[in-house]
């Protein structure tokens, strides 16, 4: 009777997984998958070329291979892209070594959100992020620039004395992150998807599940975060959930 009913709690979780990654597969695919893509490929560097105007992007770097939009959500979120077509994480180009360093340049255009805002912003406030392959809904690799919840600055300045350049598990919203830190030299030394790869066993070959984030510590290192999907923990690998859009953290 007893193995009965864990049978059936099994085949209970296992069902309630499937469900859950049918409807984030459908959500997944409902949308316009390509909006991104084709703002890019349509519209900003058509635009720069007829008119060296690069609407609707704020710019289009072609010598560095990226271009950066304000996003609709939020007052300040910008998003920083390819403008080579790159899906997302588990696009292998992301691990060539001749593809640019999105993260460090995601990092260096955060200037946009006190330019936008019109006041100088701090570090601690700000932060980069990328979904997993299944935790997003466009599929050209798009970095958010946006803020930092405040619960979750909050949560790595406590962690920040234990932290160092090795991959180690932390709890943050609820999912199990790995953090090691990092110095803005190393971060435009070497890929931040190519760190993942190497530094994380199995990370290679598994790239699309993960997720990734950047933000400044309280003694000026850099932490550097991935999120692996976890059906089982209703975990998508939406590393976007460290951020808060409307940026509540520059009231505090």
């Amino acid at each position: 009777m007893q193995g009965s009913r864990r049978t059936l709690k099994l085949l209970t979780v296992l069902l309630l997984v499937l469900i859950v990654g049918l409807i984030i597969s459908a959500f997944h695919f409902q949308k316009n998958s390509n909006a991104l893509w084709q703002i890019i490929s349509e519209k900003c560097v058509p635009n720069l070329a007829k008119s060296g105007n690069p609407a609707p992007c704020q710019q289009v770097n072609t010598s560095q291979g990226y271009v950066t939009l304000k996003d609709l959500n939020g007052p300040l979120q910008y998003l920083l892209m390819p403008i080579e077509k790159i899906t997302g994480m588990e696009s292998p180009i992301i691990l060539e070594p001749t593809t640019p360093n999105l993260f460090a340049d995601a990092w260096q255009q955060r200037s946009l959100l006190e330019k936008k805002r019109g006041t100088p912003i701090a570090d601690s406030a700000l932060s980069l992020a990328i979904n997993a392959q299944y935790g997003r809904t466009q599929n050209q690799l798009h970095i958010h620039i946006s803020c930092l919840r405040p619960d979750v600055r909050q949560r790595l300045d406590a962690l920040s004395p234990g932290l160092n350049e090795q991959w180690q598990p932390a709890t943050l919203r609820k999912h199990r992150y790995l953090i090691r830190t990092l110095s803005t030299a190393e971060l435009a030394q070497q890929s931040a998807f190519i760190r993942l790869a190497t530094e994380v066993p199995d990370a290679r070959s598994e790239m699309g599940k993960y997720g990734m984030a950047l933000t400044a510590l309280p003694d000026g290192r850099l932490a550097l975060l991935a999120l692996e999907r976890n059906w089982l923990m209703l975990n998508s690998g939406s590393a976007e959930e460290l951020q808060d859009h409307q940026c509540q953290i520059l009231n505090h």
